[in-house]
């Protein structure tokens, strides 16, 4: 029979009668989580003669009543308990040091002694420490741990699978040819997120006492590239939210265009925080859709990135009419499709024609074919949000001013992203050389 543990660990356990001094004996087989045979013997006082059907009955019942005991689940030093009630762990023996596949997909690191996680696979280990990132003092954004978990999936985790590496052997240079072979394939902003997870994982590593030293400290984090984007002259991006009229993207393209927000502040707009009659709209909410464990979330909440993310911005008075009109079709949806129309996300401006939620992964994947169906050129979406930026530049507009127009959090983000753009400046700079310096 097939017994689950609390755990959810699945542990074959078989009965069969035994005979003791004319007695019947009920005796259950199992294999521990060392490896090692248990075997349990229950007495029956039931005669041998006469009764080999009834102790046949009291055998299933035992084996159906049988619970597996957590030492036999996981492994422990002895049966005493510390101060606070709970088992000690130790060292297992040599043979439980590797846990079956089933297993270590059903438990935590808690339930393992430091001797068995630091003979852990590597990549085992950091899958099972991701969820250990939601207990930290500082509490993470959803997205975060998305994105922790997103990466040691894939490129991390199989990386290190195929290398065979156990945590207590990982080296310096182990993890520095890791960041060598995927610059090959991304840039280094990508391997930085990797080396996020990895450092955090084995620093806890190090506090719990899996390994003796650090090897992340050794190693040489990659250097931020500079990020140069695209942008779309005034001319592209009128063709653009042309283009994008009557589409699911018009109101991504026309506000991340015009406005340069980003996906989740376009997907979180809800027509609540427009006020038309002073033409001004507030970004004050979000929708995000991080993969988690179990599949996609949808998040929505009342704050943004950051706190200078949430903002108040003037209407303009053509944008203005194109929101209302949008606003207007949605209520003759609504109405037309009466009980088929999903209630959930009345109020939001990005819903289709049956009130479904536009999602930001939508916005990504559509906005190619949308360029590529009217022949323009290519550019991601988030490249809206430069463009807007590069306009403002191109009339004269100060960083710092661009800075509260985008949301950005602190006036380098705003300088470092777009004072190659800034020609104004350089055009001051270049009246004020030439005013003392003749030739």
């Amino acid at each position: 029979m097939i017994k689950k543990t609390k755990a959810g660990i699945d542990i074959n356990v078989k009965a069969y009668l035994k005979e003791v001094k004319g007695l019947y004996y009920v005796v259950l087989v199992y294999v521990n989580a060392a490896g090692k045979r248990r075997d349990k013997s229950f007495p029956t006082k039931l005669p041998i003669k006469g009764n080999k059907v009834k102790a046949k009955k009291m055998s299933d019942q035992i084996l159906s009543d049988f619970v597996i005991p957590n030492e036999d689940i996981y492994i422990y030093a002895d049966k005493k308990a510390d101060k606070k009630g709970k088992k000690t762990q130790v060292s297992a023996p040599q043979e439980s040091l590797t846990l079956p596949r089933e297993m270590l997909e059903k438990i935590t690191l808690d339930d393992l002694s430091n001797e068995q996680v630091a003979n852990l696979l590597f990549s085992d280990y950091i899958r099972m420490y991701v969820p250990y990132t939601r207990k930290r003092k500082k509490p993470i954004e959803d997205t975060t741990y998305a994105s922790y978990y997103s990466n040691v999936k894939s490129p991390i985790g199989p990386y290190f699978a195929e290398k065979g590496i156990k945590l207590k052997d990982l080296t310096a240079e182990d993890i520095q040819k890791f960041y060598d072979d995927q610059l090959q394939r991304v840039k280094s902003n990508s391997v930085i997120h990797y080396h996020a997870i990895i450092r955090l994982s084995l620093t806890y590593a190090r506090k719990k006492g899996y390994i003796s030293e650090n090897p992340i400290d050794q190693v040489d984090k990659p250097e931020k590239n500079t990020f140069v984007g695209k942008y779309y002259s005034a001319d592209e991006l009128m063709a653009l939210i042309q283009a994008s009229k009557g589409t699911k993207l018009e109101v991504a393209v026309l506000m991340g265009g015009f406005y340069g927000l980003r996906r989740s502040e376009c997907v979180g707009l809800r027509w609540e925080a427009f006020d038309f009659d002073n033409n001004i709209f507030y970004i004050n909410h979000t929708v995000t859709t991080p993969k988690m464990e179990d599949g996609e979330k949808i998040v929505a909440k009342d704050r943004g990135k950051s706190k200078s993310s949430l903002r108040a911005l003037p209407l303009d008075v053509t944008v203005k009419e194109r929101l209302l009109a949008i606003r207007e079709t949605q209520e003759m949806y609504r109405k037309k499709f009466k009980g088929s129309y999903n209630k959930k996300w009345v109020g939001y401006v990005m819903v289709d024609e049956l009130g479904n939620l536009i999602k930001p992964d939508y916005i990504t994947e559509s906005f190619p074919r949308l360029l590529k169906r009217h022949g323009m050129r290519r550019i991601r979406f988030h490249d809206l949000r430069h463009t807007s930026a590069s306009l403002l530049l191109s009339r004269g507009v100060p960083l710092k001013d661009i800075q509260l127009w985008l949301g950005h959090s602190d006036f380098s983000t705003t300088a470092n992203t777009y004072a190659h753009l800034d020609s104004s400046s350089k055009k001051a700079s270049l009246e004020a050389l030439a005013g003392v310096v003749h030739f």
